[in-house]
């Protein structure tokens, strides 16, 4: 070993630096939105400005408790409906895929892959033509239906991906006790893809959420827009009151960050699940 090799623990340390910094800047913008969320009006206007909510405040809180409440009310509903939606349409498609076989499925599943590059806006606009005939626009059920679009294809893809990787032994002793392919599917499929389930009622619920192209193409001006078109009229109508902002920025963003959090583990199992074969 020569003297100017590095010691690898100094490498380790070296890397974890880096790592940290880099973690830093890239969270320093979730920072300052909660650090602004705190600060008083007046406080704002300092240069410098503070790095720390010195004389904080909850204005901006109360705000959000008394004015966008209605809107985060409209992104659950939407957001959770999308997830049921999701999975109702997804796991099926999955399963047949993966284990029934049909014609033409490796076609599909390029399909749903090319249907993820669709830009939003060429969608939505669609959507809107569909639904002034129909007459549903501004309503809940036409956003709901318009944000799976971006979930399910992704959806089935994992689904798929998760389902060919059950042993194909547990679907032929179902098979051979007298099970039908949609018992098999409810009784033994769908209680080992708990991983893939929830994976994927993550991503369409964090779609749904943050979604702005469709709520703002297909709900806005409604009596229920969700919180991404609250945030965006309030920016509109109070754009010096920045604590109200960012508060309601920063709550709008915990739903998602507990279930992230609480999730993570799930995810990282659905997400990889059929990369490895035995």
């Amino acid at each position: 070993m020569t003297a100017t090799t590095l010691n690898p623990r100094s490498r380790t340390w070296g890397k974890t630096v880096i790592g940290v910094v880099l973690t830093g800047v890239m969270l320093f913008p979730v920072y300052w939105m909660v650090n602004v969320s705190f600060t008083r009006d007046q406080d704002m206007r300092k240069s410098p400005p503070n790095l720390f909510p010195v004389n904080g405040t909850l204005a901006g809180y109360r705000t959000v408790l008394t004015e966008q409440l209605p809107y985060l009310a409209t992104s659950l509903v939407v957001a959770l409906g999308t997830v049921a939606l999701t999975v109702a349409l997804a796991a099926p498609a999955g399963y047949a895929l993966a284990k029934l076989r049909p014609r033409g499925g490796g076609i599909l599943s390029f399909l749903l892959l090319a249907a993820q590059m669709i830009p939003g806006i060429i969608m939505a606009m669609g959507f809107y033509a569909i639904y002034l005939q129909l007459g549903v626009l501004q309503s809940l059920p036409g956003l709901i239906v318009a944000d799976s679009t971006l979930a399910v294809p992704f959806a089935v893809l994992i689904f798929t991906a998760f389902m060919t990787s059950i042993p194909g032994e547990l679907i032929q002793a179902a098979q051979m006790d007298g099970a039908r392919p949609l018992r098999t599917f409810w009784s033994i499929v769908l209680p080992m893809s708990r991983n893939s389930i929830v994976t994927v009622s993550l991503f369409a619920f964090l779609w749904s959420w943050s979604d702005f192209i469709f709520a703002s193409t297909l709900v806005n001006g409604g009596t229920h827009e969700p919180i991404t078109l609250g945030i965006y009229h309030y920016i509109g109508n109070n754009n010096q009151q920045w604590n109200a902002i960012m508060a309601t920025a920063v709550v709008a963003s915990l739903p998602a960050t507990v279930i992230l959090v609480l999730a993570q583990r799930y995810v990282a199992a659905g997400v990889t699940a059929g990369a490895v074969k035995d």
